[in-house]
């Protein structure tokens, strides 16, 4: 019976397990035909939308290349419209080219008929001139160069008469202009004197009784000789020149303190730093007196009075400074003198001429003991001390040409030239003349055409001689002109130099 009912429960299981297993593969069987048929459905779906994408695609694309087309189509148009303009432009110049050529054609034609014409019409017009001169001959009994030679000495009587009466007039005219125009033109032309030149002297010599002095005068390790160049400022020069000694220094006021001093110490023979220093302020002590009592006898002898006491000190200064070799203080005297002379004749202030001219080199006195110009130290001394206008400007401006103030300031001027520049005023040295001789050669040599120069009459004199192949008459004249304005230029001089151009050419044969 058991085994009755467990058959019965497995035949039960089997069917049961067959039926449900049926009923999986049925349900499994209809979940795919669901699934195919959903798959299928989401194919077409996909499919439509990407046939509509497609279309969509290939509409854009297709109206993205119909535009494109388009534009390609405008610029292929344009440029065949650009195209057209440019060969119609190029056959309207090429019609016009060949019109032009054919102009030029007809105008050579033309050019060369003229020219054969003036040609031939020169050729008539030389004829009929030689055949006019030639009865002009015939009838003048003259020759060609004859009749040039007398209309060249007609026009030249033409000329110098001409030049006679305007140099005639041109004096009335000055004549007639005045006291006051004579004054300018005078002032003007006389301006020109100025010049300059450079010497001076920088050394005294003192005598010595013997030569055993010298070590006295150097002293123990060289102590009184210190002691004498520190206290007076120069340079004490002990070399093996007998019974003498060299001071040399730039200032001459201090070199002839030393001088004294020193002859005064070896008179009294007692030579030591403290007799030195003793000696040395003695001597300065009466050599500024002495000045003092020297810028009053100037100021006396030139009739300038009220100076103040510090410019007498000052003036009796310049005996000692020389300028160019020239003593300063006399120059300053002469050029008072000159500028007196010339005021009186000019009909201007006589006394004013005299003080501003005497006080132009005031400045010289202490130029080596204070920075800048002698005129600018001048000027400002001058001022400082309650001068005229006037004597300031002439003390600023007597070595230029422009900013003058005053006529006495070219009074000044002139003074100083005429007085530096009078024979025998400044000494030069060798070296700087053979160097100015030299300098002045050379500028006549650099010119073209010139064949030699001599500088002659101490360099005041410049006599260049010219190739006559080279150089003219008239150009001989220019070349005279431009060496004496490069002259002018380069060189500073004392005076004037006078260029003399010789031109001659020389025919020589000899007799046998």
């Amino acid at each position: 019976m058991f085994i009755f009912w467990g058959g019965f429960a497995i035949l039960v299981g089997y069917f049961w397990r067959k039926f449900i297993g049926e009923r999986t593969v049925k349900a499994a069987e209809n979940r795919a035909q669901e699934i195919i048929r959903e798959a299928e459905n989401i194919v077409n779906t996909r499919k439509k939308e990407l046939d509509i994408q497609a279309k969509e695609t290939l509409y854009r694309l297709r109206s993205e290349v119909e535009k494109e087309t388009k534009n390609k189509r405008r610029e292929i148009q344009f440029f065949e419209k650009r195209l057209n303009q440019r060969e119609m432009l190029l056959e309207k110049k090429m019609e016009l080219l060949d019109k032009r050529d054919g102009d030029l054609r007809t105008n050579e034609e033309k050019v060369s008929e003229k020219d054969a014409l003036a040609t031939q019409k020169i050729q008539e017009l030389n004829t009929a001139i030689e055949l006019e001169r030639k009865k002009l001959e015939e009838i003048s009994g003259m020759s060609r160069e004859d009749a040039k030679s007398l209309l060249l000495k007609v026009m030249e009587q033409e000329a110098r008469h001409e030049g006679i009466d305007l140099v005639r007039k041109i004096e009335e005219d000055a004549k007639e202009s005045g006291n006051k125009k004579a004054r300018e033109i005078l002032l003007a032309a006389m301006q020109r004197l100025a010049s300059e030149t450079a010497s001076e002297t920088t050394v005294s010599v003192v005598s010595l009784p013997n030569d055993e002095i010298k070590g006295r005068i150097i002293g123990r390790e060289g102590r009184n000789i210190r002691a004498f160049e520190s206290t007076t400022g120069v340079d004490l020069i002990v070399d093996d020149t007998p019974q003498a000694l060299t001071i040399s220094s730039f200032s001459l006021y201090r070199r002839e303190i030393a001088r004294i001093s020193l002859e005064r110490l070896i008179s009294d023979g007692r030579i030591h730093p403290g007799r030195i220093e003793e000696i040395v302020q003695k001597v300065q002590q009466e050599l500024e007196e002495k000045t003092i009592e020297e810028g009053k006898n100037v100021a006396f002898e030139v009739g300038v009075d009220n100076l103040n006491p510090e410019l007498v000190k000052l003036l009796g200064r310049l005996k000692y400074r020389t300028s160019y070799g020239q003593n300063v203080l006399q120059h300053a005297k002469e050029s008072a003198f000159l500028a007196g002379m010339i005021a009186a004749e000019m009909k201007l202030d006589v006394r004013l001429a005299k003080r501003a001219t005497l006080l132009h080199d005031i400045g010289k006195a202490i130029d080596q003991e204070v920075e800048g110009s002698h005129p600018e130290i001048g000027g400002d001394l001058l001022r400082k001390f309650g001068e005229e206008a006037e004597v300031v400007d002439a003390a600023l401006n007597h070595h230029q040409d422009l900013d003058i103030l005053s006529p006495y300031t070219v009074l000044a001027q002139i003074s100083d030239a005429l007085s530096a520049t009078r024979p025998g005023a400044r000494r030069d040295t060798l070296e700087s003349y053979l160097r100015r001789v030299g300098e002045l050669e050379e500028i006549a040599s650099s010119f073209k055409g010139v064949d030699q120069a001599y500088a002659i009459s101490a360099g005041r004199e410049v006599r260049v001689i010219v190739k006559p192949d080279d150089i003219s008459d008239q150009q001989a004249l220019l070349l005279a002109r431009d060496i004496a304005k490069k002259v002018e230029n380069s060189l500073k001089y004392v005076g004037q130099v006078k260029i003399t151009v010789i031109r001659e050419k020389r025919h020589m044969e000899v007799a046998k």
